[in-house]
């Protein structure tokens, strides 16, 4: 395949062969007068080694843009790319370069924009990168397990949420002394405000020796009622709102 010129070529082949190779191996005999004597014997063995002859060998010239993937080939199915490919790809015809997924261009040097049409699947925003893309979420949003859709953030719950258990016992504790303390004014009030009960303004002499006083003090522990009173009713409102 993709061979423009074929001949015979004579080359230099390699083959086995064997010869009979003699050894030669002392051994002592005995000689005359029962001496010992020391002569050698011949056997004979077969050896091989290599050999070399030339023989005619077809030999093949690729056409222009190919090559033999080895010397041993005959067919020349490997194309050349003057330029090389980069990026993953591979040559596949002469010149031009087979390109991995992402680049483009005879030598796969050009990266491919996948945010510019519509087949990323992005639900909001796509990041172009070198070779491929990423997905990207708007502020208030977060990227899904599928790497493409957006979810909304879940807000973190704020410091002065409250439990669905109820309000907490020190809230309890502080609205339960405070009635208390309300309970102990109204009941100084009364015996502040009680020898002004029969005061008459014909009978001045009856009152007693500083009622200026007295009256200030009461007018004072009213507003001090009034002060607790309003927090009693913030608390329980709080305490309404827990329950909900």
């Amino acid at each position: 395949r993709r061979v423009c010129a074929a001949a015979l070529e004579n080359r230099a082949a390699t083959y086995t062969e064997s010869h009979v190779q003699p050894v030669y191996q002392p051994y002592l005999t005995t000689c005359q007068g029962h001496r010992l004597c020391s002569t050698y014997r011949t056997i004979y063995r077969v050896a091989y080694r290599q050999a070399y002859r030339r023989l005619p060998q077809p030999a093949a010239s690729c056409c222009p843009g190919w090559s033999r993937a080895n010397s041993h080939a005959l067919s020349c199915d490997r194309a050349l790319c003057w330029v090389p490919c980069q990026n993953g790809g591979t040559c596949t015809f002469p010149g031009r370069c087979a390109c991995p997924p992402g680049w483009t261009g005879r030598a796969c040097q050009t990266d491919v924009d996948e945010c510019a049409g519509q087949s990323h699947g992005c639900h909001q925003l796509c990041v172009n990168t070198a070779g491929s893309y990423r997905c990207a979420c708007r502020d208030g949003f977060t990227l899904a397990a599928d790497d493409k859709a957006c979810q909304p953030l879940v807000p973190a719950p704020g410091p002065e949420t409250i439990s669905q258990a109820g309000p907490p016992s020190e809230m309890k504790e502080e609205m339960k002394d405070l009635k208390s303390r309300v309970e102990a004014l109204e009941q100084k009030l009364q015996l502040v405000l009680a020898p002004f009960h029969n005061l008459m303004p014909s009978a001045p002499e009856d009152v007693g020796a500083d009622p200026i006083s007295r009256l200030s003090h009461s007018l004072q522990q009213l507003d001090r009622i009034d002060s607790l009173s309003e927090q009693i009713s913030f608390l329980e409102e709080r305490l309404e709102t827990c329950k909900c």
